[in-house]
This record gives structure tokens, C-alpha cells and sequence, in this order.
């Protein structure tokens, strides 16, 4: 299977037993659930059939829980929508049933658009220039011209809105999201680090702080970018909204450096939206896409992800098995040698325990030509900085911690296995060296082990060692040094 993680969005086409069922066996790491859509009782019976599956066909999979965030639409138009031409005059209007205006139910926007202020009307089938503000009316002329129809999203690209990340459906769905337990929570529309405080407390009060994943798709975001890397646990390039927010020829440039800014600190990075568009329809994607998918692998991408493709589209199966495919394909000329020249100045620049253990773990086993790297963690940290350094090597982490084992199947290359707990490291270390035997691993390969000791009660991650895997004790052991928490 692929060293990069798929991450699928379960709709009407995939939700069922049988379809996610052939989804994981395509190759689905983690399955997306909107809750843009469906209700309370629609979600809990989705999340229990996933959970089921899972556990019936022997795979770990991961469930994140998208929020909506604050996703302003138009109101209700007529039958057949209004044919904007070019230049056209528009007047919006907050309230509904205005003769001869269009039904924008958004007061905040009225006080906040200026002229010039461009208003951008799906994913860019019309836009217009806003002329005049008077009261409660905008006026806007039509600098694209299509078809409006009834709830329609709305962006305003360059107006900052005085409206929190967080709306009060969100606040009601995060509960739920919470009670049940998912692994991860994305948030939309993210402005800055302030939205993932705002979202961390309310969990907190909830009991259940799950990772937040940022959806980088607003302007703001990108000014402000290095504070969200810090506040979130990782981040989604949502480029439908971002190539509203910017025009579309930065996207791609925009995207490696949201890639790039996720790896250097080991956190999770998803690249998203219309990587295989072509397949809602058809059984093949385009080269475009295909190419697509590719270089976002190349760039250093953890996931990428499925969105109508496997939610409504008429092949949700052939579109994870296709991702899959592309994957191996091009994971076949990874560039690990640039990879391996990074990790060496990462090594000369930090000044970390945590970064000098992960990078030593994966040039130890390169030069013993190790099986695999076997990083024991409780919360996955250490697995992740070793995954940020894209080791050729192979990234077979042991946790006691099923929480932790499903988070890390969003987290490139690294496979997770789950052992009985043990605080006695030597006793962790025989756990894992019999985890990787039943894995069908060869005897007599090498292993490259990281831990903490003491292992557990926040441990520091602070010892290497080299096992032979058919022996108990290790053939040779790097020294043991003060770490960061794990």
C-alpha cells in the first residue's frame, strides 16, 4: 500500500456497509465526515457502521469530523435562478421577499463592504464589483456573468467579517463530535491561532480536546500562518475556498509552502478539493489530475483527499483505489535523497533533543540497512518526527494507545501497532519486537527502536537502540539523552 494516507469523505455514494468496506481495502486511511450535511442521528449511525467495518475487516482507520464554520449562502431565488450578463446592475438585500432585489441574509456583510469590494458567488460562477452601499442595499455590478440560484455560497475575498470561526451549529455539532469520540476535528474558514484557542477551549469543556486539523482557505490565513501552525495539530490546503480567497493561479505555489510549513514541524498536512473531480462522473480521472495528486506526493504531502468524489460520486471505490495507485506509482521515485539532504541540515540547525533522536533514528537505520524503524510512543510525537524526515525505511510504530494508533494513520508512511501497556521499557521493547515478528517481519533483519525511558507517565523520548529481530537483547544501542516530552 502507499506510504501517503488517503483520506475519504463518506455521502450518500459510500455510505453503506458494503461500499466502505471495498474503500478500505482500496486503500482508505481516514474516512471524512461533513457536517455541512445530515443531521445528529444520520452522523451517529454513519460513525457506528465506519467503526464496525473497520474493526470486522482488521483495519485502522481514522474518523475526522469536518466542521461547517461560518459558510455565508445566498437566500432563496425562484424557479431557474437569474441569467446575470455582463454589467448587469444588482441590488442585495438582507431581507427577504424584495421585489427586483436579491436575498442575501448576512446583516454583517452590509457594514463591512465597501465599493470595489469584490463579492464572489459559488466557486466562481459570478462575481460582481460592489458600486455603493446605501443602508441596507448593496449595489453591485456583475463582472462575471452566469446563473444565481438559491443558496449559493458567497465569498468576499479581502473583507475581513466580524464573525467567529465557530458558529452555533458548529458549537452543537462539536458536541456531538466530542461524545462520540472522533480522531480528528477540522475547522473551516480559520483566521488565525485565536480560532483554534476559541475551538480547544470549547472541547476542553466538552472533556475530549481531539486534534484540530486548520482548513487554510481564507487570505487572512495565509498572513497568518506560522501562529495557526503552531495553535493546530496539522492543516488541510482547502483549495476550492483558497482560490477564492486568491486568485487561482497562486494556489499552487501556495500549497507547497502550507506543505512545507507543516513538515518542518512534523505536524499533518492534507491536500484537498477536486484532486480527482473528473471521477464524480467518470470511472478515470483526467492527466491534469492524476498529475495533480502526484505532485502534491512529491511536495510532501501526508493525505490527499476525496471530497464528491467518494461522497456522491458514481465510483467512490475506483476513485480511493485510483489515489492508491498513484500513489505507489509515484512513491516509486519519492525524492529520498533530497529528503535525506534536509534531514542532515535540520540536524546542524536544531538544537533539540526531539529533532536530534528522530533524525539519528533514521540515519542508524539506513547505514545498518535496518527492516524498519520502531518508534514506541503514547501519543504518537515521536512517530511523527521521525515521518517528517520521509525515511525510505519503513515506520512501524508501537503504541498501547488505540487513540493514538488511529490518529497516526493520517500521518505519512507510518503504520501502527497495538501492544499491551507496560511502564517497564525493557518489558515495551519485547512487545514490540514480538509485534513486528507477527507482522511477518525477516528474521534476523534489523531494527531500529526508539523510546523513553522510564516508558510511560510522560516519558521523554530519549534512547535509541538497534535490535536484531530474532534476539532479545540489543546487538548495539546508541547512548540515552534527555528529551522532549512524549
Amino acid at each position: 500500500m502507499a506510504r501517503t494516507k488517503i483520506v475519504a469523505t463518506i455521502g450518500p455514494a459510500s455510505d453503506n456497509p458494503e461500499t466502505i468496506r471495498r474503500m478500505l481495502h482500496a486503500g482508505m486511511d481516514v474516512a471524512r465526515i461533513n457536517f455541512s450535511h445530515g443531521d445528529s442521528d444520520s452522523h451517529r449511525r454513519t460513525i457506528a457502521m465506519l467503526r464496525q467495518v473497520a474493526e470486522e475487516e482488521g483495519k485502522v482507520l481514522a474518523l475526522l469530523g469536518d466542521l461547517q464554520g461560518p459558510k455565508l449562502r445566498l437566500g432563496h431565488i425562484g424557479r431557474g435562478g437569474i441569467h446575470l450578463g455582463l454589467g448587469d446592475e444588482v441590488m442585495l438585500t438582507p431581507y427577504p421577499g424584495q421585489p427586483a432585489m436579491v436575498h442575501l441574509p448576512h446583516p454583517e456583510l452590509f457594514a463591512r463592504l465597501r465599493p470595489g469590494a469584490r463579492i464572489v458567488i459559488g466557486d466562481g460562477e459570478v462575481e460582481m464589483r460592489v458600486t455603493s452601499v446605501q443602508g441596507e442595499t448593496i449595489l453591485a455590478r456583475t463582472t462575471v456573468a452566469g446563473l444565481l440560484e438559491s443558496r449559493k455560497g458567497v465569498n468576499v475575498p479581502g473583507t475581513e467579517l466580524p464573525i467567529s470561526s465557530v458558529t452555533a451549529k458548529d458549537r452543537e455539532d462539536l458536541r456531538l463530535i466530542c461524545e462520540l469520540d472522533l480522531d480528528y476535528v477540522a475547522l473551516s474558514f480559520v483566521r488565525s491561532a485565536a480560532d483554534i484557542h476559541e475551538l480547544r477551549e470549547l472541547m476542553e469543556g466538552y472533556g475530549n480536546p481531539i486534534p484540530i486539523i486548520a482548513k487554510i482557505e481564507k487570505s487572512e490565513a495565509i498572513r497568518e500562518l506560522p501562529g495557526i501552525r503552531e495553535a493546530a495539530d496539522g492543516m488541510m490546503v482547502a483549495r476550492g475556498d483558497l482560490g477564492i480567497e486568491v486568485p487561482p493561479q497562486e494556489v499552487p505555489l501556495l500549497q507547497k509552502s502550507i506543505i512545507t510549513a507543516c513538515n518542518e514541524v512534523g505536524k499533518p498536512v492534507i491536500t484537498a478539493t477536486q484532486m480527482l473531480q473528473s471521477m464524480v462522473e467518470h470511472p478515470r480521472p483526467t492527466r491534469a489530475e492524476a498529475s495533480d495528486v502526484a505532485n502534491a506526493i512529491l511536495d510532501g504531502t501526508d493525505a490527499v483527499m476525496l471530497s464528491g468524489e467518494s461522497a456522491a460520486g458514481k465510483f467512490p471505490v475506483e476513485a480511493v483505489l485510483m489515489m492508491n495507485q498513484i500513489a505507489e506509482i509515484t512513491e516509486g521515485a519519492f525524492p529520498y535523497d533530497d529528503w535525506r539532504e534536509r534531514r542532515g541540515e535540520a540536524s546542524l540547525n536544531g538544537t533539540g533533543v526531539a529533532e536530534a533522536i528522530s533524525a539519528a533514528s533514521c540515519a542508524i537505520a539506513e547505514q545498518v540497512e535496518a527492516l524498519a524503524i520502531a518508534p514506541t510512543t503514547m501519543s504518537g510525537f515521536t512517530a511523527r518526527m521521525i515521518a517528517r524526515h520521509r525515511p525510505e525505511t519503513a515506520i512501524l510504530a508501537v503504541t498501547p494507545s488505540a487513540h493514538t494508533q488511529r490518529r497516526l494513520a493520517l500521518v505519512w508512511g507510518v503504520d501502527c501497532l497495538l501492544v499491551p501497556y507496560s511502564e517497564d521499557t525493557d518489558e515495551m521493547i519485547a512487545a514490540t519486537l514480538n509485534a513486528l515478528r507477527a507482522q511477518g517481519l525477516k528474521a534476523g533483519g534489523k531494527i531500529v527502536i526508539t523510546a523513553g525511558v522510564p516508558f510511560g507517565a510522560r516519558s521523554h523520548t530519549n534512547m535509541i537502540q538497534v535490535h536484531q529481530l530474532d534476539q532479545a537483547a540489543p546487538d548495539d544501542a546508541a547512548g540515552q539523552v534527555e528529551g522532549r516530552e512524549d
